[in-house]
């Protein structure tokens, strides 16, 4: 995940900003830069690769100024690269930032006259706001101009030529702090950042702004009305991770997932191309492919299957780690084994692992922590690249998790001879639609929180769905169970007649997944069943399964349009929310619910 640092200081920055880029390493990266004003003029130096890089660069190439921003970036729109690395800048501004700029492509339609120097989106919020400077606007302005017309979850800081005593900080669905110090201010990423610097932090609202001065911060919402938001004294011991503004961790790493999608699926794309490490696998000497994990990432599996037979016609069979091994399953010397652990310490996974390294062919693990004992025990290791994940009920873990087994599907039906150039291609292109999809996902929160209330009072809640939206389901129910301690049950639909019927009443809230495909009519026939037993049905479709199906039912959420094959990505964003705001209306520890932990270190 991208981090952001800027200090309007007293004393030289370049030294502070690299301090605070340390403290963002966790969060992963693959360049880092800053920028500085010195006597009015705006200068910047970047490097690939680690901090050592800049700081060594620094040496020989000092950067003086006594107001700065700096940046660590993950690669999404564009590859590591030099030209990529922010911050970004013309000759009188310079940007950096976390998150997706959705809408960028259109902006740099409007911004034919640019020059191009990155293939960023970040890089047109700098020329956009360029441009108003242009136009005559002072630097508040047109950075205040410049937000009007961007689409995405961001956060941002600007720098002035000419300004030594301005920074323009904004987020939107990127969190974003501003820090007080004794005549000096500060903005980052998170408290982390600044802990050395200041404990008094205020944390930016979702679409505010705010102009940062040594005397203070003016911040403004989204409307432009003037805002009044609290500080807080942050405990030293209490700064290591923080909620970003979120109330709990985990509504902070499901708003992140856009970001962290979008960094997922480019790190394993190039060029219209999956680009997963050919010569360490290869699916042509596959007969069978064998999916381990525990979990959440269980049922990551449970979905990858639908994709890999469905996509490379390649067999597989899933398991649950702590059952894998003592079933004694056949594996043979052309199977491979692939084991999905957010941790990479899940010690049933690893036990599962540990006994079929010597009888597969070929053993892979998708991680969280390419450092992990499961990463370090594979053949190879395919990081799914989530950043640090606080909440105990997996998030962002999942859907990234799915974005490296779509495109290892995508992998092994091409080796296998099942798509062609073009048809990769195609696949490519709508999975690195998703992260603007979720982004849509993410605003029918409020419609979600509302809607929660009465499933916080049912005693059962059922989720229903069919082909690979079955097991989202069971991941729907897991979540809501997990954090709210309502008995919930995920059912492919078809299979409600055959028993889990018998719960359904009128006081039974059933969520069904439902994207207009080819299994949608039998859905809705299913549903149907539902109803007619006064089960309270809450439909979750997009716009055409809405016209079609929404008489009589309870709610309907109506979801983004999406290519059926990866629906399962997209319709995680609102059982998560779900399961999330039931919680919240309950009362209970979301972020650490009771008898549950983070990793799994014990059988």
């Amino acid at each position: 995940m991208c981090g952001i640092i800027g200090v309007l200081g007293d004393r030289e920055v370049a030294p502070i900003l690299v301090e605070a880029l340390k403290r963002l390493e966790y969060r992963g990266y693959d360049s880092t830069g800053i920028a500085t004003v010195q006597n009015g003029i705006l200068d910047r130096r970047r490097a690939v690769g680690k901090l050592v890089n800049l700081s060594d660069l620094l040496m020989h190439d000092p950067l003086p100024g006594k107001s700065g921003i700096g940046h660590t970036r993950w690669a999404t729109h564009g590859g590591p690269s030099e030209a990529n690395a922010h911050p970004h800048r013309t000759g009188r501004v310079a940007v950096v930032h976390n998150g997706i700029i959705e809408n960028f492509r259109e902006l740099r339609m409007r911004l034919n006259g640019a020059t191009w120097e990155s293939e960023t989106d970040t890089e047109t919020v700098v020329q956009l706001c360029a441009n108003y400077l242009d136009q005559g606007l002072p630097p508040r302005e047109a950075a205040a101009e410049t937000l009007k017309h961007l689409k995405g979850a961001f956060a941002l800081a600007f720098l002035f030529q000419g300004e030594d005593d301005l920074i323009v900080a904004a987020r939107t669905g990127s969190p974003l702090v501003v820090g007080y110090g004794q005549g000096e201010m500060y903005v980052g990423s998170d408290a982390i950042t600044l802990a050395p610097l200041t404990n008094m932090l205020t944390y930016l609202e979702e679409g505010d702004y705010a102009f940062v001065t040594r005397a203070g911060a003016e911040i403004y919402d989204h409307a432009g009305r003037r805002a009044n938001r609290d500080m807080q004294r942050i405990e030293a011991q209490k700064a290591r991770i923080d909620k970003g503004g979120y109330r709990h961790f985990m509504a902070k790493e499901i708003f992140e997932q856009p970001t962290v999608l979008a960094r997922c699926l480019g790190h394993y794309t190039r060029g219209g191309r999956v680009v997963i490490h050919e010569g360490e696998v290869d699916f042509t000497q596959t007969d069978r492919l064998t999916l381990v994990a525990c979990g959440t990432a269980y049922y990551a599996c449970l979905v990858a299957k639908y994709w890999f037979e469905k996509l490379a016609v390649l067999p597989v069979d899933v398991d649950i780690a702590s059952e894998f091994r003592y079933r004694a399953p056949p594996i043979s010397k052309r199977s491979t084994a692939l084991f999905v652990s957010q941790s990479g310490e899940t010690a049933d996974t690893l036990a599962a692992l540990r006994h079929v390294r010597d009888k597969a062919a070929t053993v892979l693990s998708v991680v969280n922590v390419s450092e992990s004992t499961i990463a370090r025990e594979s053949d190879l290791a395919l990081p799914i690249k989530a950043g640090i994940e606080v909440g105990v009920a997996s998030t962002k873990a999942f859907v990234c998790q799915l974005g490296v087994l779509a495109n290892l599907a995508i992998l092994a039906a091409r080796q296998r001879g099942q798509i062609g150039a073009a048809q990769e291609a195609e696949l490519i292109r709508i999975l690195q639609g998703l992260p603007a999809l979720t982004s849509q996902a993410l605003a029918l929160d409020d419609t979600i929180r509302r809607h929660t209330g009465t499933l916080a009072r049912a005693q059962t809640v059922l989720f229903m769905g069919r082909g690979a939206m079955f097991p989202l389901a069971r991941e729907g129910a897991l979540k809501l169970k997990e954090i709210s301690y309502i008995n919930a049950e995920g059912h492919a639909s078809g299979e409600l007649k055959h028993g889990p019927i018998a719960l359904v009443d009128k006081t039974v809230p059933v969520v069904v997944l439902a994207p207009r495909d080819g299994l949608f009519d039998k859905t809705v026939s299913n549903m149907q069943e539902v109803m007619a037993r006064e089960g309270r049905v809450w439909l979750l479709t997009d716009r055409d399964g809405a016209k079609q199906a929404s008489d009589g039912v309870w709610k309907v959420l109506t979801m983004p349009v999406i290519e059926p094959l990866f629906a399962p990505i997209l319709y995680a964003i609102p059982a998560q929310l779900i399961a999330y705001y039931t919680a919240v209306h309950k009362g209970t520890d979301v972020d650490r619910p009771r008898n549950l932990a983070k990793s799994v270190t014990v059988e």
